[in-house]
């Protein structure tokens, strides 16, 4: 049996019920508001309604905010990982949006508040920033058009995977510390063990040769070296 889909008035009664249980006076569909909540002298509440997340809904949310710096979002409940990263995402959406965001699990009528409307105070990561300018600052040139996907992106640990394949590729089988000396990659021993492109094998204890894909890679990818000094000519000659 095909389970009906929800309804944006489904959401109603146990919004009000909530609302109500708060001692607000709740009416719904008043001026362009599906819900109006007053008490006493307060700022009125107003809850907009959808039957799932959309971008018109953050819209009227908005709008709303022209009437009340209380406003909610409701939208019904679901189930699994896909929703509740939504719940997530949205949450913090709504934190920097100034708005409240509500669930309503239709099965009993349970509304969970996940934020409340606010001011927006921005929480900055530290590590974040730091790992940020880290790769900025390791990465060779500008390999990558801003937009990209994520998927083959040329990291700064890619860079270095590409300068450890071709001592290798000149060399043959190496001692890592060596190849670490050859082209400055500091972590070349962690690198070729880690292994993560697949382009090293390990032939002896310490010792490292190159992969026929770890050639091949060198062939399409490029010496990163090589890629910066023909972006940057001035590098280049300094």
């Amino acid at each position: 049996m095909t389970t009906p889909k929800p309804r944006e008035t489904d959401l109603y009664p146990p919004v009000k019920a909530l609302l109500e249980g708060q001692g607000y006076l709740v009416k719904g569909e008043i001026g362009a508001a599906d819900i109006v909540a007053v008490r006493d002298d307060e700022d009125p509440v107003v809850v907009e309604l959808k039957t799932g997340f959309s971008l018109s809904l953050f819209h009227q949310g908005i709008e709303r905010q022209a009437i009340t710096d209380a406003v909610y979002i409701a939208v019904p409940r679901g189930t699994g990982r896909a929703f509740q990263k939504a719940i997530a995402a949205n949450t913090s959406l709504c934190r920097r949006l100034g708005l409240g965001l509500m669930t309503v699990r239709l099965k009993d009528g349970l509304v969970e508040i996940h934020t409340d409307p606010g001011p927006y105070k921005p929480r900055k990561s530290i590590k974040k920033k730091a790992r940020l300018l880290k790769e900025f600052a390791k990465r060779t040139g500008d390999p990558n058009s801003g937009g990209a996907t994520r998927q083959g992106l040329m990291t700064a640990y890619r860079q270095d995977a590409l300068r450890c394949a071709r001592v290798l590729l000149e060399l043959g089988p190496t001692k890592a510390a060596l190849v670490a000396k050859a082209c400055g990659v500091e972590r070349a021993r962690t690198l070729m063990a880690d292994n993560h492109y697949g382009w090293f094998e390990r032939v002896a204890t310490g010792i490292y040769g190159l992969c026929p894909n770890g050639a091949e890679a060198l062939i399409q990818l490029g010496d990163p070296d090589d890629v910066a000094k023909a972006a940057d000519p001035v590098d280049a000659s300094g």
